[in-house]
């Protein structure tokens, strides 16, 4: 299958004021430019012009290969986190440009990252060239063009960006600096792929390549999540959708990857792994510690209905395609109800168990104030602290997890994987492929039974998706 890399942008002299747009077709392992498009739209708003670059671009892409795998690569963010799903589409200029952008392409065939506008130089030129022809009285020609293309550029752009896990974000700001300094030198935008870590992937179809992008202290029990429901707008970057009509949406949902790594573009089949909180036990409504060192609650009736909630929007989907366990109850009855509706064997994993709090088991938030109050503190001052009696760390959580989720990586390569855990397992694995400090676990909160999703491709890159509505399973 066909793979390119569509550049586009586009300007206005006053904004509105005179405009044109610019769009070129790379080919993403040698950098060759395969075609471009420009044209003067007469007066007209930025963001206008630079949906009319994409749309030119996109058509471009579809004239070479109808059934090509598309990488759009923009300096705009509202032209990126709209087409992308993330952002509202409010202007009334804007919307039916997004739709003609969208039915060009299958939405599977099309992924969207925002670069930075240094790098985007190619796009850019040819969007002033259609501009100052517009200004003479004139279109654009292809003979106008000006964009030569830098061999070098070529090379850096097939050269493999450094190797590194999931979210290595080390890694990725050493290309970065590196691109961006062969940008300033004079080498072409081309040199630079891949630009945004942030995270909003999908329940992506098998194969469908697609995948999406979410930017990422008040803290409390119920397995670690807030005492209060501060829900951190910046942590979810869109507002929650129900996880049964969101998880059947998601699937088809194409976001951006950016920021994480620079060379060849992957668009190959991810491993995606579909994190799912178990449904609600006596302990969740009532905000208690939950750990793996308790009780070991089996579901209440409302965590049974939400169990089955789930499992039926999966199977509306129908890309899972194998189904693991945290060893605790909750998790293991809340994993059955999904695989029975799949038709699937539920694989138990250790790893994927929730943290030991020791004595703050089946506490409140407020208990462990009052008893423990300094290692309390302690613990919500360092996630090298352990709760009170031989409990677990966060870090130490987060190095059982890293284990885990790289070995179930080797174990299910570019399929996906429905993971049935708790709070901090899942909030860890967002983390770490958002790039994301420790203390990033106290601002995210996550319901019962909700869906949320990391996509991990083969050139170290990952994409998450946070779906975290829950109110309608109860």
């Amino acid at each position: 299958m066909p793979r390119f890399v569509v550049e586009a942008d586009g300007g206005s002299r006053g904004n509105p004021g005179p405009a044109g747009y610019g769009a070129v077709v790379l080919d993403p392992v040698t950098g060759e430019t395969l075609a471009e498009r420009a044209e003067y739209i007469g007066v007209a708003t930025n963001n206008v012009a630079e949906y009319k670059g994409l749309i030119a671009g996109l058509k471009a892409a579809r004239e070479l290969a109808p059934d090509a795998q598309v990488l759009v690569r923009m300096d705009s963010k509202l032209v990126v986190e709209q087409m992308s799903g993330r952002w509202k589409i409010k202007h009334a200029d804007m919307k039916p440009l997004a739709a003609e952008a969208a039915t060009i392409l299958p939405r599977s065939q099309v992924m969207y990252e925002w670069i930075p506008r240094e790098v985007n130089k190619h796009a850019d030129r040819l969007a002033n060239e259609a501009m100052d022809a517009g200004k003479r009285g004139k279109q654009w020609e292809p003979s106008d063009s000006t964009a030569v293309f830098d061999r070098g550029a070529a090379r850096a752009l097939a050269t493999p960006p450094p190797s590194g896990p999931p979210g290595d974000a080390a890694a990725g700001a050493a290309a970065v600096r590196a691109a961006l300094a062969a940008s300033s030198s004079g080498t072409s935008s081309s040199a630079a792929a891949l630009a945004d870590a942030g995270a909003d992937t999908l329940f992506a179809e098998p194969g469908s390549g697609a995948a999406g992008r979410i930017p990422a202290r008040v803290p409390g029990p119920g397995s670690a999540a807030p005492a209060t429901t501060a829900e951190a707008p910046a942590a979810t970057a869109e507002a929650p959708a129900p996880a049964a009509t969101a998880a059947a949406a998601a699937a088809t949902a194409a976001a951006p990857v950016a920021g994480t790594g620079w060379g060849p573009v992957d668009m190959g089949t991810p491993a995606t792994f579909v994190l799912l909180r178990h449904g609600e036990t006596a302990l969740t409504p009532q905000k208690r510690f939950s750990g793996s060192g308790g009780t070991d609650p089996e579901l209440s009736p409302v965590g049974r209905r939400q169990a089955v909630a789930v499992a039926e929007a999966l199977a509306a989907r129908g890309t899972v395609q194998a189904v693991v366990s945290s060893p605790l109850r909750r998790c293991r009855e809340t994993a059955q109800a999904v695989a029975d509706r799949l038709g699937l064997e539920v694989a138990v994993e250790e790893g994927l168990r929730e943290t030991d709090f020791g004595a703050w088991e089946g506490l409140t938030f407020g208990e462990v104030r009052e008893r423990f109050p300094d290692d309390l503190q302690a613990w919500l001052d360092s996630p090298k602290a352990a709760p009170t009696g031989g409990g677990e760390s966060f870090a130490h959580v987060t190095r059982r997890v890293l284990a885990t989720r790289d070995r179930l990586l080797a174990r299910y390569a570019g399929r996906t994987v429905l993971l049935v855990t708790h709070v901090t397992p899942v909030k860890t694995l967002v983390r770490l492929a958002l790039g994301a400090p420790p203390e990033s676990l106290f601002r995210m909160e996550l319901s019962a039974a909700s869906l949320s999703a990391v996509a991990y491709y083969a050139d170290g890159n990952a994409s998450v998706r946070l779906l975290n509505d829950t109110s309608h399973l109860r």
